[in-house]
Protein backbone atom coordinates (compact mmCIF):
# COMPACT_ATOMS: atom_id res chain seq x y z
CA UNK A 1 0.00 0.00 0.00
CA UNK A 2 1.14 3.16 -1.16
CA UNK A 3 1.88 6.25 1.05
CA UNK A 4 2.56 9.70 1.10
CA UNK A 5 6.00 9.35 1.38
CA UNK A 6 6.40 6.94 -1.69
CA UNK A 7 5.84 10.21 -3.93
CA UNK A 8 9.13 11.67 -2.79
CA UNK A 9 12.92 10.35 -2.48
CA UNK A 10 16.06 11.55 -0.48
CA UNK A 11 18.77 13.35 -1.59
CA UNK A 12 21.79 12.57 0.75
CA UNK A 13 25.47 13.69 1.26
CA UNK A 14 28.07 12.68 3.79
CA UNK A 15 30.58 14.74 5.32
CA UNK A 16 32.80 12.05 7.45
CA UNK A 17 35.97 13.37 9.79
CA UNK A 18 38.46 10.45 10.34
CA UNK A 19 40.93 11.08 13.19
CA UNK A 20 44.17 9.86 11.95
CA UNK A 21 46.57 7.55 14.48
CA UNK A 22 49.60 9.55 14.44
CA UNK A 23 51.67 9.95 16.88
CA UNK A 24 51.72 13.82 17.13
CA UNK A 25 49.20 16.40 16.26
CA UNK A 26 48.60 18.02 12.94
CA UNK A 27 51.22 20.83 13.05
CA UNK A 28 52.74 20.23 16.52
CA UNK A 29 54.60 17.77 18.45
CA UNK A 30 51.94 17.38 20.76
CA UNK A 31 50.83 13.69 21.32
CA UNK A 32 48.00 12.90 19.62
CA UNK A 33 46.17 10.39 22.50
CA UNK A 34 42.98 9.21 23.16
CA UNK A 35 41.66 9.34 27.11
CA UNK A 36 44.69 11.58 28.25
CA UNK A 37 43.98 14.02 31.64
CA UNK A 38 42.21 16.93 30.00
CA UNK A 39 44.31 19.84 29.12
CA UNK A 40 47.68 17.69 28.98
CA UNK A 41 48.23 16.52 25.63
CA UNK A 42 48.86 20.89 24.83
CA UNK A 43 51.92 23.35 24.02
CA UNK A 44 52.26 26.79 23.29
CA UNK A 45 51.22 25.25 19.72
CA UNK A 46 48.16 24.23 20.44
CA UNK A 47 47.38 26.72 22.87
CA UNK A 48 47.73 29.22 20.06
CA UNK A 49 50.34 31.38 21.80
CA UNK A 50 51.22 34.60 19.68
CA UNK A 51 54.42 34.03 17.63
CA UNK A 52 54.50 30.01 17.40
CA UNK A 53 54.66 28.54 13.88
CA UNK A 54 52.94 25.00 12.92
CA UNK A 55 55.23 22.30 11.12
CA UNK A 56 53.89 19.37 9.07
CA UNK A 57 52.70 16.13 9.95
CA UNK A 58 53.89 14.21 7.38
CA UNK A 59 52.86 11.19 8.15
CA UNK A 60 49.08 13.18 7.82
CA UNK A 61 49.90 12.88 4.23
CA UNK A 62 50.93 9.73 3.81
CA UNK A 63 47.62 8.57 5.69
CA UNK A 64 45.91 10.65 3.48
CA UNK A 65 47.57 9.85 -0.08
CA UNK A 66 46.28 5.97 1.34
CA UNK A 67 42.76 6.87 1.62
CA UNK A 68 43.01 8.82 -1.66
CA UNK A 69 44.40 5.62 -3.24
CA UNK A 70 42.02 3.72 -1.88
CA UNK A 71 39.06 5.78 -3.21
CA UNK A 72 41.07 5.81 -6.68
CA UNK A 73 40.61 9.35 -6.06
CA UNK A 74 43.34 11.97 -7.97
CA UNK A 75 46.78 12.85 -5.81
CA UNK A 76 46.55 16.83 -6.09
CA UNK A 77 50.28 17.28 -6.19
CA UNK A 78 51.03 20.88 -6.01
CA UNK A 79 48.71 22.25 -2.95
CA UNK A 80 48.51 24.64 0.18
CA UNK A 81 46.74 24.81 3.28
CA UNK A 82 43.99 27.54 4.34
CA UNK A 83 43.01 29.56 7.18
CA UNK A 84 39.75 28.96 8.07
CA UNK A 85 38.23 31.66 10.77
CA UNK A 86 36.07 31.52 12.76
CA UNK A 87 35.59 31.41 16.91
CA UNK A 88 34.28 28.50 19.23
CA UNK A 89 35.30 28.55 22.57
CA UNK A 90 37.72 25.06 22.09
CA UNK A 91 39.21 26.41 18.78
CA UNK A 92 42.40 28.52 20.98
CA UNK A 93 44.02 29.95 17.86
CA UNK A 94 40.77 31.71 16.34
CA UNK A 95 40.92 29.73 13.01
CA UNK A 96 41.52 26.70 11.81
CA UNK A 97 44.16 25.28 9.03
CA UNK A 98 42.60 22.86 6.61
CA UNK A 99 42.31 22.77 2.97
CA UNK A 100 40.23 24.93 0.85
CA UNK A 101 40.96 25.44 -3.04
CA UNK A 102 43.86 22.54 -3.42
CA UNK A 103 42.36 19.35 -1.50
CA UNK A 104 45.10 16.81 -1.28
CA UNK A 105 41.97 14.27 -3.40
CA UNK A 106 39.70 15.26 -5.39
CA UNK A 107 37.09 12.58 -7.16
CA UNK A 108 37.51 9.16 -6.70
CA UNK A 109 34.55 6.44 -5.31
CA UNK A 110 33.25 4.02 -2.46
CA UNK A 111 31.50 1.26 -3.46
CA UNK A 112 28.81 0.14 -1.56
CA UNK A 113 26.03 -1.97 -1.11
CA UNK A 114 22.18 -0.80 -2.19
CA UNK A 115 19.24 -1.75 -0.29
CA UNK A 116 18.43 -4.73 -2.62
CA UNK A 117 22.30 -5.90 -2.60
CA UNK A 118 23.46 -4.19 -5.78
CA UNK A 119 26.86 -2.77 -6.22
CA UNK A 120 27.04 1.08 -6.25
CA UNK A 121 29.50 3.48 -6.58
CA UNK A 122 28.87 7.14 -4.58
CA UNK A 123 30.92 9.81 -6.09
CA UNK A 124 33.49 11.65 -3.61
CA UNK A 125 33.50 15.66 -4.24
CA UNK A 126 37.28 15.70 -2.06
CA UNK A 127 39.49 14.20 0.60
CA UNK A 128 41.20 16.93 2.62
CA UNK A 129 43.12 17.09 5.67
CA UNK A 130 42.45 19.78 8.38
CA UNK A 131 42.97 20.07 11.89
CA UNK A 132 40.22 18.81 14.80
CA UNK A 133 38.94 21.37 17.54
CA UNK A 134 39.22 20.73 20.95
CA UNK A 135 35.70 19.49 22.70
CA UNK A 136 33.75 21.37 24.66
CA UNK A 137 32.11 19.19 27.70
CA UNK A 138 28.41 20.24 29.31
CA UNK A 139 27.18 17.45 31.32
CA UNK A 140 29.94 17.30 33.82
CA UNK A 141 29.50 20.94 35.91
CA UNK A 142 25.89 22.29 35.88
CA UNK A 143 26.99 25.72 35.83
CA UNK A 144 29.89 25.57 33.31
CA UNK A 145 30.77 24.52 30.02
CA UNK A 146 34.71 22.48 30.71
CA UNK A 147 36.84 22.86 27.61
CA UNK A 148 39.13 20.14 26.84
CA UNK A 149 42.18 21.16 24.31
CA UNK A 150 43.80 17.70 23.96
CA UNK A 151 41.77 17.18 20.50
CA UNK A 152 42.82 20.41 18.90
CA UNK A 153 44.97 19.78 16.70
CA UNK A 154 44.71 16.38 16.28
CA UNK A 155 44.86 15.59 12.19
CA UNK A 156 41.79 14.63 10.89
CA UNK A 157 40.91 14.08 6.76
CA UNK A 158 37.41 15.02 5.79
CA UNK A 159 35.45 12.48 3.23
CA UNK A 160 33.08 14.66 1.21
CA UNK A 161 30.81 12.66 -0.87
CA UNK A 162 28.35 13.86 -3.36
CA UNK A 163 25.06 13.93 -2.88
CA UNK A 164 24.10 10.26 -4.67
CA UNK A 165 22.93 8.61 -1.16
CA UNK A 166 19.24 7.91 -1.35
CA UNK A 167 17.92 6.16 1.51
CA UNK A 168 19.21 5.86 5.27
CA UNK A 169 20.49 2.24 4.72
CA UNK A 170 22.68 3.50 1.66
CA UNK A 171 24.08 6.10 4.41
CA UNK A 172 24.51 2.90 6.93
CA UNK A 173 26.59 0.89 4.50
CA UNK A 174 28.06 4.07 3.25
CA UNK A 175 29.71 5.03 6.95
CA UNK A 176 30.66 1.28 7.12
CA UNK A 177 32.57 0.66 4.03
CA UNK A 178 34.60 4.03 5.04
CA UNK A 179 35.13 2.43 8.65
CA UNK A 180 36.35 -0.35 7.24
CA UNK A 181 38.50 0.99 4.92
CA UNK A 182 40.24 3.43 7.11
CA UNK A 183 40.94 0.68 9.25
CA UNK A 184 42.48 -1.68 6.61
CA UNK A 185 44.88 1.38 5.80
CA UNK A 186 45.59 1.78 9.72
CA UNK A 187 44.82 5.36 9.38
CA UNK A 188 42.47 5.59 11.77
CA UNK A 189 40.48 3.15 14.52
CA UNK A 190 37.32 4.10 13.39
CA UNK A 191 35.35 4.31 16.93
CA UNK A 192 32.56 5.99 16.43
CA UNK A 193 31.56 6.62 20.18
CA UNK A 194 35.16 7.95 21.12
CA UNK A 195 34.51 10.42 18.06
CA UNK A 196 37.31 8.93 16.14
CA UNK A 197 35.10 9.02 13.47
CA UNK A 198 32.17 11.94 13.37
CA UNK A 199 29.59 12.13 10.25
CA UNK A 200 27.48 14.57 9.17
CA UNK A 201 24.70 14.34 6.95
CA UNK A 202 23.23 17.13 4.79
CA UNK A 203 19.57 15.45 3.48
CA UNK A 204 17.03 16.86 1.50
CA UNK A 205 13.50 15.47 -0.35
CA UNK A 206 12.17 16.07 -3.53
CA UNK A 207 9.72 14.54 -5.88
CA UNK A 208 10.60 11.37 -7.56
CA UNK A 209 12.34 11.99 -10.97
CA UNK A 210 12.25 16.05 -9.96
CA UNK A 211 15.78 17.46 -11.27
CA UNK A 212 16.00 19.92 -8.37
CA UNK A 213 17.16 19.33 -4.88
CA UNK A 214 15.10 20.98 -1.69
CA UNK A 215 16.00 22.73 0.88
CA UNK A 216 18.69 20.89 2.78
CA UNK A 217 19.23 20.45 6.78
CA UNK A 218 22.57 19.32 7.81
CA UNK A 219 22.46 16.76 10.80
CA UNK A 220 25.01 16.22 13.78
CA UNK A 221 25.50 14.39 16.77
CA UNK A 222 25.38 10.61 15.69
CA UNK A 223 27.80 9.01 17.33
CA UNK A 224 26.95 5.47 15.60
CA UNK A 225 26.08 4.05 12.53
CA UNK A 226 22.89 2.71 13.55
CA UNK A 227 22.22 6.49 15.19
CA UNK A 228 23.03 7.76 11.83
CA UNK A 229 20.64 5.61 9.86
CA UNK A 230 18.08 6.85 12.56
CA UNK A 231 18.69 10.35 12.32
CA UNK A 232 18.28 10.40 8.57
CA UNK A 233 14.79 8.19 8.79
CA UNK A 234 13.94 11.13 11.05
CA UNK A 235 14.96 13.69 8.94
CA UNK A 236 13.26 12.24 5.69
CA UNK A 237 10.07 11.47 7.53
CA UNK A 238 10.06 15.26 9.16
CA UNK A 239 11.01 16.84 5.88
CA UNK A 240 7.94 15.28 3.58
CA UNK A 241 5.67 15.61 6.61
CA UNK A 242 6.12 19.48 6.46
CA UNK A 243 6.06 19.65 2.87
CA UNK A 244 2.65 17.89 2.87
CA UNK A 245 1.25 20.38 5.08
CA UNK A 246 2.37 23.72 2.97
CA UNK A 247 5.44 24.58 5.39
CA UNK A 248 8.82 25.23 3.70
CA UNK A 249 11.74 23.46 4.90
CA UNK A 250 14.58 26.10 6.66
CA UNK A 251 17.86 25.60 6.16
CA UNK A 252 19.63 24.60 9.34
CA UNK A 253 21.90 22.61 11.02
CA UNK A 254 19.97 20.04 13.62
CA UNK A 255 21.56 17.98 15.84
CA UNK A 256 20.10 14.04 16.78
CA UNK A 257 18.65 13.38 19.84
CA UNK A 258 19.26 9.29 20.40
CA UNK A 259 17.67 9.03 23.25
CA UNK A 260 14.25 9.47 21.26
CA UNK A 261 15.45 9.36 18.09
CA UNK A 262 14.48 12.75 16.70
CA UNK A 263 16.60 15.73 15.22
CA UNK A 264 16.36 19.37 16.56
CA UNK A 265 17.26 22.31 15.85
CA UNK A 266 20.71 24.36 16.26
CA UNK A 267 21.39 27.00 14.49
CA UNK A 268 19.93 28.40 11.01
CA UNK A 269 22.17 28.50 7.77
CA UNK A 270 20.18 30.58 6.05
CA UNK A 271 23.40 32.60 5.72
CA UNK A 272 26.38 31.77 4.63
CA UNK A 273 29.30 31.33 6.70
CA UNK A 274 32.14 33.61 5.67
CA UNK A 275 35.47 31.47 6.71
CA UNK A 276 37.40 34.34 5.38
CA UNK A 277 39.97 31.82 3.65
CA UNK A 278 42.92 33.12 2.73
CA UNK A 279 46.45 30.66 2.42
CA UNK A 280 48.01 29.60 5.48
CA UNK A 281 51.22 31.85 5.50
CA UNK A 282 53.20 29.89 7.89
CA UNK A 283 53.17 26.57 5.95
CA UNK A 284 54.89 26.30 3.07
CA UNK A 285 53.29 24.70 -0.21
CA UNK A 286 53.54 21.09 -0.77
CA UNK A 287 54.29 18.71 -3.81
CA UNK A 288 53.36 15.01 -3.28
CA UNK A 289 55.62 13.41 -6.12
CA UNK A 290 53.89 10.59 -8.22
CA UNK A 291 57.03 8.79 -6.81
CA UNK A 292 56.28 9.12 -3.63
CA UNK A 293 52.23 8.18 -4.25
CA UNK A 294 53.74 5.05 -5.73
CA UNK A 295 55.77 4.26 -2.98
CA UNK A 296 52.32 4.36 -0.88
CA UNK A 297 50.98 2.64 -3.16
CA UNK A 298 53.54 -0.50 -3.18
CA UNK A 299 53.05 -0.66 0.60
CA UNK A 300 49.08 -0.81 0.73
CA UNK A 301 47.50 -4.25 1.90
CA UNK A 302 45.04 -5.68 -0.35
CA UNK A 303 41.67 -4.06 0.73
CA UNK A 304 38.54 -5.22 1.19
CA UNK A 305 36.73 -4.92 -2.17
CA UNK A 306 39.44 -6.76 -3.94
CA UNK A 307 39.10 -9.37 -1.60
CA UNK A 308 35.75 -10.07 -1.69
CA UNK A 309 36.15 -10.16 -5.17
CA UNK A 310 38.93 -12.79 -4.81
CA UNK A 311 36.91 -14.87 -2.39
CA UNK A 312 33.82 -15.27 -4.04
CA UNK A 313 35.11 -15.23 -7.59
CA UNK A 314 38.19 -17.30 -7.22
CA UNK A 315 37.63 -19.35 -4.46
CA UNK A 316 33.50 -20.07 -4.69
CA UNK A 317 32.77 -18.58 -1.81
CA UNK A 318 29.33 -17.25 -0.42
CA UNK A 319 28.86 -13.54 -0.57
CA UNK A 320 27.80 -14.32 3.22
CA UNK A 321 31.45 -16.17 3.66
CA UNK A 322 33.38 -13.34 1.95
CA UNK A 323 31.62 -10.19 3.78
CA UNK A 324 32.49 -12.19 7.21
CA UNK A 325 36.14 -12.63 6.25
CA UNK A 326 36.66 -9.09 5.30
CA UNK A 327 34.57 -7.18 7.53
CA UNK A 328 38.62 -7.00 10.06
CA UNK A 329 41.30 -6.72 8.52
CA UNK A 330 43.18 -8.77 10.73
CA UNK A 331 40.68 -12.10 10.06
CA UNK A 332 41.14 -11.46 6.33
CA UNK A 333 44.85 -11.28 6.25
CA UNK A 334 44.93 -14.43 8.38
CA UNK A 335 42.39 -16.18 6.25
CA UNK A 336 45.19 -15.06 3.38
CA UNK A 337 48.08 -16.81 5.17
CA UNK A 338 45.85 -19.85 5.25
CA UNK A 339 45.22 -20.35 1.94
CA UNK A 340 48.68 -20.08 0.99
CA UNK A 341 49.26 -24.19 2.72
CA UNK A 342 45.86 -24.86 1.39
CA UNK A 343 43.16 -25.44 -1.61
CA UNK A 344 40.51 -26.55 0.07
CA UNK A 345 38.84 -22.85 0.66
CA UNK A 346 35.77 -23.32 1.74
CA UNK A 347 36.86 -25.29 4.67
CA UNK A 348 39.26 -22.52 5.57
CA UNK A 349 36.54 -20.15 5.93
CA UNK A 350 34.87 -22.66 7.81
CA UNK A 351 37.65 -22.81 10.07
CA UNK A 352 38.65 -19.15 10.41
CA UNK A 353 35.01 -17.92 10.73
CA UNK A 354 33.29 -20.80 12.74
CA UNK A 355 35.63 -22.46 14.57
CA UNK A 356 38.12 -19.82 15.08
CA UNK A 357 36.20 -16.29 15.81
CA UNK A 358 34.24 -18.56 18.20
CA UNK A 359 37.21 -18.75 20.41
CA UNK A 360 38.42 -15.51 19.99
CA UNK A 361 34.58 -14.46 21.32
CA UNK A 362 34.69 -17.06 24.34
CA UNK A 363 38.39 -15.54 25.34
CA UNK A 364 37.56 -12.22 24.05
CA UNK A 365 40.63 -11.87 22.32
CA UNK A 366 42.06 -10.61 18.84
CA UNK A 367 43.50 -12.55 16.64
CA UNK A 368 46.80 -11.19 17.09
CA UNK A 369 46.94 -13.12 20.53
CA UNK A 370 45.87 -16.41 18.92
CA UNK A 371 48.62 -18.87 19.15
CA UNK A 372 48.11 -21.24 16.00
CA UNK A 373 49.66 -20.34 12.79
CA UNK A 374 48.08 -20.28 9.64
CA UNK A 375 50.22 -22.89 8.60
CA UNK A 376 49.14 -25.22 11.27
CA UNK A 377 44.82 -24.84 11.11
CA UNK A 378 46.24 -25.14 6.92
CA UNK A 379 47.61 -28.86 8.51
CA UNK A 380 44.19 -29.93 10.39
CA UNK A 381 42.10 -28.96 7.00
CA UNK A 382 44.59 -31.40 4.98
CA UNK A 383 44.33 -34.04 7.94
CA UNK A 384 40.76 -33.88 7.49
CA UNK A 385 41.15 -34.26 3.38
CA UNK A 386 43.32 -37.14 3.64
CA UNK A 387 40.80 -38.74 5.91
CA UNK A 388 43.05 -39.08 8.82
CA UNK A 389 40.77 -37.33 11.20
CA UNK A 390 37.10 -36.31 10.50
CA UNK A 391 36.12 -33.01 10.88
CA UNK A 392 34.19 -33.53 14.40
CA UNK A 393 37.32 -34.94 15.97
CA UNK A 394 39.28 -31.80 14.33
CA UNK A 395 37.27 -29.44 15.74
CA UNK A 396 36.24 -31.31 18.99
CA UNK A 397 39.30 -32.82 20.17
CA UNK A 398 42.12 -31.79 17.68
CA UNK A 399 41.72 -27.80 17.96
CA UNK A 400 41.67 -27.50 21.51
CA UNK A 401 44.67 -30.01 22.06
CA UNK A 402 47.00 -27.54 19.98
CA UNK A 403 45.70 -24.33 21.72
CA UNK A 404 47.03 -26.15 24.71
CA UNK A 405 50.12 -27.17 23.00
CA UNK A 406 50.54 -25.15 19.91
CA UNK A 407 54.28 -26.19 19.85
CA UNK A 408 52.64 -29.93 18.55
CA UNK A 409 51.68 -30.19 14.87
CA UNK A 410 48.30 -31.65 14.29
CA UNK A 411 49.15 -34.96 13.07
CA UNK A 412 51.42 -35.21 16.54
CA UNK A 413 48.27 -34.31 18.48
CA UNK A 414 46.07 -37.14 16.11
CA UNK A 415 48.46 -39.76 16.74
CA UNK A 416 49.63 -39.08 20.59
CA UNK A 417 45.68 -39.44 21.17
CA UNK A 418 44.56 -41.91 19.34
CA UNK A 419 42.46 -40.06 16.92
CA UNK A 420 43.55 -40.97 13.43
CA UNK A 421 40.67 -42.63 11.61
CA UNK A 422 40.48 -46.18 10.56
CA UNK A 423 40.37 -46.16 6.82
CA UNK A 424 40.92 -49.65 6.26
CA UNK A 425 38.29 -51.60 3.94
CA UNK A 426 38.30 -54.73 6.00
CA UNK A 427 38.26 -53.78 9.09
CA UNK A 428 35.46 -51.64 8.36
CA UNK A 429 33.54 -54.18 6.61
CA UNK A 430 33.93 -56.13 9.88
CA UNK A 431 32.43 -53.58 12.17
CA UNK A 432 29.81 -53.23 9.56
CA UNK A 433 28.67 -56.89 9.84
CA UNK A 434 28.70 -56.76 13.92
CA UNK A 435 26.36 -53.61 13.36
CA UNK A 436 23.67 -55.17 11.36
CA UNK A 437 24.12 -58.36 13.30
CA UNK A 438 23.24 -56.90 16.53
CA UNK A 439 19.65 -55.67 15.00
CA UNK A 440 18.18 -58.35 12.10
CA UNK A 441 15.36 -56.96 12.79
CA UNK A 442 15.88 -53.70 11.85
CA UNK A 443 17.82 -54.70 8.57
CA UNK A 444 14.55 -56.38 7.72
CA UNK A 445 12.59 -53.24 8.40
CA UNK A 446 15.24 -50.77 6.44
CA UNK A 447 14.97 -53.10 3.68
CA UNK A 448 11.37 -52.66 3.67
CA UNK A 449 11.69 -49.13 2.83
CA UNK A 450 12.40 -47.48 6.69
CA UNK A 451 15.34 -46.08 5.32
CA UNK A 452 15.81 -43.40 8.26
CA UNK A 453 16.98 -46.51 10.33
CA UNK A 454 20.55 -46.13 8.74
CA UNK A 455 21.52 -43.64 11.31
CA UNK A 456 20.82 -46.37 13.71
CA UNK A 457 23.41 -48.79 12.30
CA UNK A 458 26.12 -45.59 11.18
CA UNK A 459 26.04 -45.01 14.67
CA UNK A 460 26.60 -48.63 15.96
CA UNK A 461 29.52 -48.60 13.42
CA UNK A 462 30.85 -45.37 15.23
CA UNK A 463 30.45 -47.30 18.75
CA UNK A 464 32.22 -50.62 17.68
CA UNK A 465 35.02 -48.19 16.12
CA UNK A 466 35.57 -45.81 19.25
CA UNK A 467 34.86 -43.05 16.59
CA UNK A 468 37.37 -43.87 14.52
CA UNK A 469 36.15 -45.70 11.72
CA UNK A 470 36.12 -42.91 8.41
CA UNK A 471 32.76 -42.23 8.28
CA UNK A 472 32.35 -41.37 4.65
CA UNK A 473 33.95 -44.57 4.06
CA UNK A 474 31.76 -46.19 6.62
CA UNK A 475 28.64 -45.29 5.40
CA UNK A 476 28.85 -45.92 1.80
CA UNK A 477 29.85 -49.55 2.64
CA UNK A 478 27.24 -49.52 4.72
CA UNK A 479 24.55 -48.86 1.93
CA UNK A 480 26.54 -50.95 -0.03
CA UNK A 481 25.47 -53.70 2.26
CA UNK A 482 22.08 -53.00 3.04
CA UNK A 483 21.30 -52.65 -0.76
CA UNK A 484 22.24 -56.30 -1.53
Amino acid sequence: MSTIYDKYEAVIGLEIHAQLQTNTKAYSADRNEYGSTPNTNVSVVTLGHPGTLPMYNKRAINFAVKMGLACESIITEDMIFARKNYFYPDLPKGYQITQDETPICTGGKVVIKTDDGQDKEVTLTRIHLEEDAGKSIHDLDPFNTLIDLNRAGVPLIEIVSEPEIKTSQEAYNYVTEVRRLVRYLDICDGNMEEGSLRCDANVSVMLKGSKVFGNRTEVKNMNSMRNVQKAIEFEIKRQIDLIEQGETIVTETRSFNAANGSTISMRSKEAANDYRYFPEPDLQPIQVTQEYVQAVKEKMPPLPNFLFKKYTQDYGLSEYDANVLTDDKSIALYFEDVTKSTKNYKSASNWVTVNIKSFLNEKAIEISEFKLTPVQIADIIGLIDSGKISNSVASQKVFPLMIETPEKSAIQIAEENNLIQNSNADEITELIEKALAKFPEKVEEYKSGKKGLLGLFMGEVMKLSQGKADPKMASKSLKEFLEK
